[in-house]
């Protein structure tokens, strides 16, 4: 992988990226995978891109993290009650994951399901590629979800059984944030919404 000009001097962490956040969460986050310059850079998911400068962002602002930002595995930052997760879990080339690297990763997805399984109530879901992804591991780490999968979209919501809110959201990629497709009040929207649904 080519290093960036401004990351030169930096030693990349170049592995698989593992989730982020305490193992009892009762909010799961599901992204699609580390960017070549964020999560493959810092061994960090969402830590040290453009995408996780808005999410932590937002995630401060919903009391869901203990600072608004992340830039490296050992700045400090913390998650409150939510625990991210990745449909892939290298950095694909071209920051295009493939349907085959998302199935050849969803047995680790699966098992971060099936462990959070005793206090997940959320699932926040970053894009439609994330979507796709998630059905098939939660059924496979034992979760009842309907069967025909609903269509993707900001704030749409499925209810599953087991008290488990499923809600889609916007992924905050520059694409979608530079063109306003996703905008800061919408993904505080997301996060408000699964905040309501611990409390109510």
């Amino acid at each position: 992988m080519q290093k960036r000009a401004s990351f030169a001097a930096e030693t990349y962490w170049g592995r698989p990226v593992s989730g982020m956040g305490p193992g009892d969460a009762r909010v799961a986050i599901v992204g699609l995978a580390p960017a070549a310059h964020g999560g493959n850079r810092t061994g960090r998911i969402f830590t040290g891109d453009r995408s996780g400068d808005w999410l932590f962002a937002a995630l401060y602002r919903a009391g869901f993290a203990s600072q608004p930002t992340s830039v490296s595995a050992d700045d400090g930052q913390r998650l409150i009650d939510v625990r991210m997760l990745a449909a892939v879990r290298c950095a694909p080339p071209d920051n295009k994951p493939t349907p085959a690297e998302r199935d050849r990763c969803r047995p680790w997805l699966e098992q971060e399901l099936r462990l959070l399984r005793p206090t997940l109530r959320v699932v926040v879901v970053l894009g439609g590629f994330a979507w796709a992804a998630l059905w098939p591991s939660l059924t496979a780490a034992g979760y009842a979800v309907p069967g025909r999968r609903p269509a993707f979209g900001h704030l749409v919501e499925v209810e599953a059984p087991e008290n488990l809110l499923l809600i889609g959201s916007y992924h905050p990629s520059q694409q979608n944030t530079f063109t306003k497709r996703l905008t800061e009040p919408m993904l505080d929207a997301v996060f408000t919404r699964a905040r309501a649904q611990l409390t109510g």
